[in-house]
């Protein structure tokens, strides 16, 4: 069976790349003063994905700048484009943006952009102490002065700037903040654009969980989220079909109707209404956009599917976990979204084993499109076909498909869902 990963995908990005290698050095340098987060987000030719890139089961371990410049070069020969990032307390974003300054050093035709984050939290957060919601924690200041120092250092890269990470949404326990905080910061950032003190095409946003955008319980719909809806450039938005396999399964299960067909029918089936799941959490907000009277772009900010799990959505649990579902709900996710002109920021590009290091196959360890050695998921086996990745390595490793591109070894880890 071939990998349904369809070529045609990736197709405008990668003539998009073919073509950029045409032009000379003085119009590479003109178009990297120009484009403008507005010109890019939604555009199909500059695909989005979520990028770390660490390696090690502790983020005390942190890539270094040739490490992340493999990465990229990946991620670039795939046709990605703009590359998101969660946090500026570590070393991370400074040395990831010095790689991609360093790649178009070095390589005149090269390209990418970044969806700097800023991390924002509540008071208490990530201690022993009990987290106050009602305050913001005072590292946020110093956040928000390490973002903005990295957007103007590197102006022609840091083309968005988010405040906050899921920092709203409630069931966020360890560290939520009421949407005054996020408005506080996202208006301080636009005060800075406005004096001069910020690129004046930089976007600033917040990116963060459907509900908290409006699109779930109406106890959100708050003045405060009116005025942020106000306040930002675009509305990003995250929705995880995956998670709510477990949550809200009513979508997920086989329904009585298909309980014949075979485990391939019923499994397709059930990733398209995943993707269904997903474009009705992105209506739930444009339609409370609309009630509200905003009327600005809204982008994906964050959508994914692991590809293993041994908890809620393993063999005992919703079942949703493995690379052949992971690979239909990347294809109909980026077919939708280029189709509709939405910027999809995919999670992720590869596995990070720090998010849930006591145990290695742990859900969050097993987003990436490429697992920790650069093994190319079902999803990209199509690419590896194709030889994009051909003379690129990551940690000294060729990319090669995973299951050794055997489709009977895959399928034998797929499973059904439950029924209804």
């Amino acid at each position: 069976m071939k990998s349904i990963f369809k070529s045609a995908l990736v197709g405008v990005a990668l003539m998009a790349s073919f073509s950029c290698s045409e032009k000379s050095t003085e119009v590479q340098t003109e178009k990297s003063k120009q484009v403008t987060a507005k010109e890019i987000l939604g555009n199909p030719a500059y695909l989005a994905i979520s990028f770390e890139g660490y390696r090690e089961r502790s983020r005390d371990i942190q890539p270094s700048v040739d490490q992340l410049k493999d990465d990229l070069k990946i991620l670039s020969a795939m046709g990605i484009r703009i590359v998101r990032t969660y946090n500026v307390q570590l070393a991370h974003a400074a040395t990831l943006l010095k790689a991609i300054q360093e790649l178009m050093n070095e390589d005149e035709n090269f390209e990418m952009y970044v969806m700097l984050g800023a991390w924002i939290d509540c008071k208490n957060a990530w201690t022993d102490l009990e987290p106050d919601h009602e305050v913001e924690s005072e590292q946020n200041a110093g956040e928000i002065d390490r973002a903005v120092a990295l957007a103007n250092k590197y102006p022609e890269i840091v083309r968005i700037l988010a405040v906050g990470n899921e920092a709203m949404v409630r069931w966020a326990t360890s560290y939520f903040v009421q949407p005054a905080v996020i408005l506080k910061w996202v208006n301080h950032l636009q005060a800075l654009k406005a004096a001069g003190d910020l690129p004046k095409d930089l976007w600033i946003t917040s990116s963060d969980d459907f509900s908290s955008w409006g699109g779930g319980d109406p106890s959100y719909h708050t003045e405060d989220l009116k005025k942020l809806a106000q306040a930002v450039d675009y509305v990003s938005i995250h929705t995880y079909p995956y998670h709510n396999s477990h949550y809200n399964p009513d979508f997920w299960r086989v329904p009585i109707e298909e309980s014949k067909l075979s485990t391939l029918e019923k499994v397709d089936k059930a990733m398209l209404r995943a993707r269904d799941f997903a474009k009705s959490q992105y209506d739930s907000v444009a339609n409370y956009m609309k009630s509200i009277g905003v009327d600005k772009p809204i982008h994906i900010g964050e959508t994914g599917w692991a590809s293993v799990s041994d908890g809620f959505y393993g063999p005992e649990g919703s079942r949703a976990a493995d690379e052949y579902k992971q690979a239909l709900y990347y294809q109909h996710m980026r077919e939708w979204t280029n189709e509709a002109g939405i910027s999809l920021f995919y999670f992720e590009a590869f596995n990070e084993q720090w998010k849930d290091a006591g145990n290695p196959i742990g859900s969050e360890n097993h987003f990436g499109l490429f697992g920790l050695k650069g093994e190319a998921k079902y999803a990209l086996w199509d690419l590896v076909d194709q030889g994009i990745f051909k003379d690129l390595t990551r940690d000294g490793n060729p990319i090669v498909k995973t299951y050794g591109g055997n489709m009977e070894s895959l399928l034998k880890d797929v499973l059904v869902p439950p029924a209804k």
